[in-house]
Order: C-alpha cells, then sequence, then structure tokens
C-alpha cells in the first residue's frame, strides 16, 4: 500500500499497483516495478506497464524540455516525473494493447501563464518547421507580455527524437522557423508550442498544434 506525503498532487511512498514509489535526497520518484515470478503479469498491470512506457518513450526525449515546461510543477518531485503522472492521467487514449499518445491532450509545458492562440505549423522550405502565433499580448489575468518567448517543441515519433527551443521568437513577432535534421524529411512530426516568461518565472500550458510533414 502506498503512503501520500502531499495530497493527491503530491509524491508517495511504497507500492500504488506495479509502480514504486519513494524519496531520495527529499526528491519524490516514481518507478514501474519489473515483472518477476512474485508479481503476476495480470491484465491490470500489463496495462498500467504498457501505458507507462508509452508514455516513457514519449517524454524521454524532451528531458531537457520538460525541467523548464514543468518547473513550477515539480514540488518534491522532478520535473520529469511531474510531466510523466499529468500524461499518464491525461494524454493516453485508447484500450490495451492499443495505448495511443493523445497529443492534444498531452502537455509539455505547464502553467498559469497565458498561451498560444492561433498556433499553425507548416513545412514548405526543405529542413525547416515554420511556426506561428497570434500576438495575444495584454491578455488574461495572468498577462501576456510581448517579451514572453515561445517554447517550440517538434516531436518525431517514428524516430523517437525532440527538436526544441527553449527561448524562442517573442510574443509579439508572431512567428519562428525551426530546423530539422536532415533524416526527417518526408517524416510526420507534432508540433507543440508553449511560453515561458522573460525572467522564466512563469510558464504557459502548451498547445498541440499539430502533425506536419517534413518537406
Amino acid at each position: 500500500m502506498g503512503k501520500i506525503s502531499q495530497g493527491v498532487l503530491g509524491g508517495f511512498s511504497g507500492n500504488v499497483g506495479n509502480v514504486v514509489g519513494g524519496s531520495w535526497k527529499g526528491i519524490d520518484y516514481m518507478r514501474i516495478k519489473p515483472a518477476s515470478v512474485a508479481n503476476p503479469r495480470t491484465a491490470g498491470q500489463v496495462g498500467q506497464r504498457s501505458k507507462f512506457s508509452i508514455v516513457l518513450n514519449f517524454l524521454q526525449p524532451m528531458t531537457e524540455f520538460l525541467r523548464v515546461g514543468f518547473k513550477l510543477y515539480a514540488i518534491k518531485m522532478t520535473q520529469f516525473n511531474s510531466a510523466m503522472s499529468y500524461n499518464l492521467n491525461h494524454a493516453v487514449s485508447g484500450t490495451y494493447p492499443n495505448f495511443v499518445i493523445d497529443y492534444a491532450s498531452s502537455l509539455v509545458s505547464r502553467g498559469q501563464l497565458i498561451g498560444a492562440i492561433g498556433a499553425t505549423a507548416t513545412s514548405t522550405t526543405a529542413g525547416v518547421v515554420d511556426f506561428t502565433w497570434t500576438d495575444n499580448s495584454g491578455a488574461g489575468k495572468s498577462k501576456a507580455k510581448s517579451t514572453d518567448k515561445a517554447l517550440l517543441l517538434i516531436y518525431n515519433d517514428t524516430k523517437g527524437i525532440a527538436i526544441y527551443d527553449l527561448e524562442g521568437a517573442s510574443r509579439d513577432s508572431a512567428g519562428q522557423t525551426l530546423a530539422m535534421p536532415a533524416d526527417f524529411t518526408g517524416d510526420n512530426v507534432e508540433a507543440f508550442i508553449g511560453f515561458i516568461s522573460e525572467n522564466r518565472t512563469e510558464v504557459a500550458d502548451s498547445v498541440y498544434i499539430g502533425s506536419v510533414t517534413v518537406v
């Protein structure tokens, strides 16, 4: 049985199903238990392992990005684990064995800053993805500023690679290009955009823009 020490959003110690929680140097962590003779492969356990693996494969290539994108939700928990927790609960669709990442429901950055609106991603120049968005400076209770920086991410599911910019163009520039590796040509990739304040203290929820074919 697991014990939650910080409420439902905090870390836990012990076992919850086949997920093990613990603490190391004051930071909560979680990992999946390996299969063993003493750990029968019940349908529930197999399904949970499958979900865990799918989300892990999605997030691992963008670990550095998540350190920034989930910095405000890493309370006694690593940023990566915070991202794992959110996406396990919100971004997996389907039934075992056909689980998939629901990109539209996933987050690669999370916070209260006003996010992007009117965002698009296209590829019309070889090896480049063009991002555009609407300048919504001044909008919202948590005021969006013209100086906020774009957090841009491209995820190539086929290759398991993420390309990103953690300090992109300003919100009021309303656009930026992101260069792709040469071997991305012809691949379908997933595009995300978030924002971070100029002083790096506020972050916006990311927005999934859609799938783009790199020319």
